[in-house]
């Protein structure tokens, strides 16, 4: 026996559910998707997302609305028939009719320990609030933002210079066993679903453009953990005389201490508001990411060079 199921979602993030809920033998009725977006230098050529090409090359048909709230759209999302949807960084807002279209409703993979970081970049928000533990969630949807009851929870360390993307890699790979069991567990009818505890909400907006900018005042910690919280995207930044605006990616716990935004050496240990970091890994705009190494190699930054 198998479910019959709806998935839904658009990043690389949502691609190993996807692949794991099909090896587990689910019928797959439907993928919905974000539409292909322009790209290339001039935008005409459109990219379809990481999804859409695994459901493709899996065989699955996909749908790409622009929304869900028209009642075509329902009524074709009702006719698949599904015994549940699953719903992984999907980028649309599910209205009440597909929420309950689903003999069994709709179910979540959510990357945090819920209710803490319900929104759009519970990821980097662990990481930028400085957490040290965080967590995948199979979460059965309602119309509230993230406010479900939860089914199966995975909890798992941030390590001190983990960065964003190792976390997101991190995540994917542990939810989609988590929701594939989940999904096993829905067929034999013994999938237990408790409601997210009143107290610890935290919400994680979307990335704002100005909080990327370094900002060399504030202690050493959370520099660091807003350089690895954005890296690789959008990533943080400052300006860096005779280079620019650099991205800086990876960095670590620096020793020494001085003006704000002064190097301490001549690799790359910057001063802070108390304390120093260290970069490990940055791009300049236009090129590829590279070890602090290998950028001084060729832009020197010598011991008193301040950083803006």
């Amino acid at each position: 026996m198998s479910l019959r199921l709806v998935f839904m979602g658009t990043p690389d993030f949502a691609v190993p559910t996807l692949r794991e809920l099909a090896a587990r033998g689910h019928a797959i009725a439907a993928v919905y998707t974000r539409a292909p977006k322009p790209a290339g230098r001039r935008g005409l050529e459109l990219t379809p997302s990481p999804v859409e090409r695994e459901a493709r090359q899996l065989g699955f048909p996909v749908f790409t609305p622009a929304s869900l709230r028209g009642e075509d759209v329902q009524a074709q999302f009702a006719a698949h028939a599904a015994d549940a949807a699953v719903v992984v960084a999907y980028g649309l807002i599910l209205p009440k009719p597909v929420l309950d279209a689903p003999r069994h409703g709709c179910f979540n993979l959510h990357a945090s320990l819920l209710p803490r970081w319900r929104g759009a970049a519970p990821i980097n928000r662990a990481i930028m609030a400085g957490d040290a533990e965080t967590g995948v969630a199979v979460m059965k949807m309602e119309e509230g933002l993230d406010t479900g009851p939860t089914a199966a929870v995975v909890r798992v360390p941030i390590m001190p210079d983990m960065t964003a993307g190792q976390l997101h890699d991190a995540l994917a790979q542990l939810g989609a066993p988590l929701m594939a069991d989940a999904m096993a567990a829905l067929e034999r009818g013994e999938l237990h679903i408790t409601p997210q505890p009143a107290e610890g909400v935290t919400y994680a907006a979307k990335i704002d453009k100005a909080e990327t900018r370094i900002d060399w005042s504030k202690p050493w910690k959370e520099v660091h953990d807003r350089i690895r919280g954005l890296s690789p995207f959008p990533g943080a930044w400052c300006e860096l005389p005779g280079a620019g605006r650099v991205k800086l990616l990876r960095s670590t716990q620096g020793e020494g201490s001085g003006a704000p935004g002064t190097a301490l050496d001549g690799n790359l240990t910057i001063a802070c508001g108390a304390g120093a970091v260290r970069i490990v890994e940055l791009q300049k705009a236009g090129g590829r990411p590279m070890r602090a190494e290998e950028f001084l190699r060729g832009t020197p930054v010598a011991p008193g060079f301040r950083l803006a």
